[in-house]
């Protein structure tokens, strides 16, 4: 308060010395005082017109550029806008990940809609450390470990570091989608996208607080570690994963083209892709919930639980429904059980793919795909007996996306449905 009341009597003082300086030029040189204020205006009014003339030049050029471009080149140009929309989303998601398992996402216990800078000294640093030892994590939890101003430092900057990567995503789609929807050559079915991509995009921006408020309140009565709800988290990932997911098969309708065989193999083969792709994104959300719950150091022990195939405590819940969502047991139970069955899914596939001539494309998502999978249950059997490493259940979480990523272009490959995106 001292430096802010000095800053303000400093420029005060300049502001009354330059006027005085003024008052004295006026009064002492008045003709002199007149051309040189006449030629400020003058140099600012030419000024204000160079740049309004550089902004209507631009502006025709770039419209000219537009009306030049033929609808292929225009699409082109939104499908390389929304794979580069895809990447933000795609890394948002791992530092996401990461944030979630350095327990980094109540550090931050207040928010923003446009956010606000880092601290950027010792005094707003210890402001920020005090408001965390309010929080029901630092009371029950890391009270007991300690943690010093610089470990706070990197946790707080882990959770910065997400929410500010929202707000780059929520600026890179929002602002192009809203000069889009304005363009006469979009057809509606692609408008109805963008607008439902920005509303996306603000509605997981507002999840993302809603899921964090939910480890910010105190609940003296619980004996469990305070984190946020895992229902709230899955629904957090899941709305990720479906803006990523439509993105990406909006730039590939765009850019790869796929017509569709009306053979019965064929046929079967693409609901059979389509059932692989949603079972990978119910098996990711599944995940959500074992990283909320701590689920993945139950049992670090595989194929059994512990010394059983199936663990005496799998239903221990009541009523029976909260076991799959509350059971660390039941959760991750269930993790493997639709890893194994997405595995399964996906062989089958692959050898349902081999006799059939597929399209050159097709075949290489499909022997990709298969690769994944296998890669993909190894990750978690590895991140399992290794008692959850930080780096290591990263590399899991970002499997299940590449994972989702092959099979929704190997379902895009075997052909889909044509939707009409643009105007002749």
């Amino acid at each position: 308060q001292a430096k802010w009341e000095h800053a303000k009597q400093w420029y005060q003082r300049r502001v009354r010395g330059m006027q005085r300086c003024t008052a004295c030029l006026r009064n002492t040189f008045p003709r002199l005082y007149q051309r040189t204020s006449l030629s400020y205006r003058s140099n600012r009014l030419q000024s204000y017109a160079k740049f309004q003339s550089f902004g209507l030049h631009t502006k025709r050029h770039l419209v000219s550029i537009a009306k030049s471009l033929n609808p292929e080149r225009k699409g082109r140009i939104v499908a390389y806008w929304l794979l580069g929309a895809c990447g933000l989303v795609a890394t948002t998601v791992t530092v996401g990940g990461v944030t979630r398992l350095t327990e980094s996402g109540l550090s931050m216990t207040d928010w923003a809609f446009a956010g606000r800078p880092a601290p950027s000294c010792q005094e707003e640093w210890e402001i920020e450390f005090d408001k965390y030892k309010d929080s029901p994590q630092w009371k029950y939890q890391v009270v007991h470990s300690g943690m010093t101003l610089n470990e706070f430092k990197f946790i707080w900057y882990m959770e910065w570091g997400h929410r500010m990567l929202g707000r780059v995503i929520g600026l890179y789609v929002i602002v192009p989608s809203a000069f889009l929807l304005t363009r006469p050559w979009l057809a509606n079915a692609l408008k109805a996208r963008l607008a439902g991509f920005s509303g996306l995009v603000i509605g997981q921006g507002l999840l993302g607080w809603y899921m964090v408020k939910s480890g910010l309140e105190d609940h003296p009565e619980s004996h469990d570690i305070p984190r946020v709800s895992q229902y709230r988290l899955a629904s957090h990932l899941g709305a990720a994963f479906t803006l990523y997911l439509t993105m990406l098969k909006t730039s590939l309708d765009i850019l790869l083209p796929a017509s569709s065989s009306s053979a019965p193999a064929m046929v079967t083969l693409r609901k059979l892709g389509l059932g692989v792709a949603g079972l990978a994104l119910v098996t990711a959300l599944s995940g959500a919930f074992v990283a909320g719950l701590d689920a993945g150091l139950v049992y670090n022990s595989y194929p059994k639980f512990a010394d059983q195939w199936i663990p005496s405590d799998l239903l221990s819940f009541a009523p029976t429904w909260r076991n799959f969502f509350e059971n660390t047991t039941t959760v991750q139970f269930d993790h493997r059980i639709l890893g194994h069955s997405l595995l399964v899914g996906i062989c089958v596939l692959w050898f349902m793919s081999r006799p059939l001539v597929l399209p050159k494309r097709a075949g290489y998502a499909a022997n990709a795909l298969m690769g994944m999978g296998w890669m993909q249950v190894g990750l978690g059997v590895s991140t399992l007996l290794l008692h959850v490493p930080t780096w290591l259940a990263a590399m899991h979480q970002q499997g299940s996306l590449i994972l989702l990523t092959l099979a929704t272009w190997l379902h895009h490959e075997l052909g889909s449905k044509k939707i009409k995106l643009f105007k002749k």
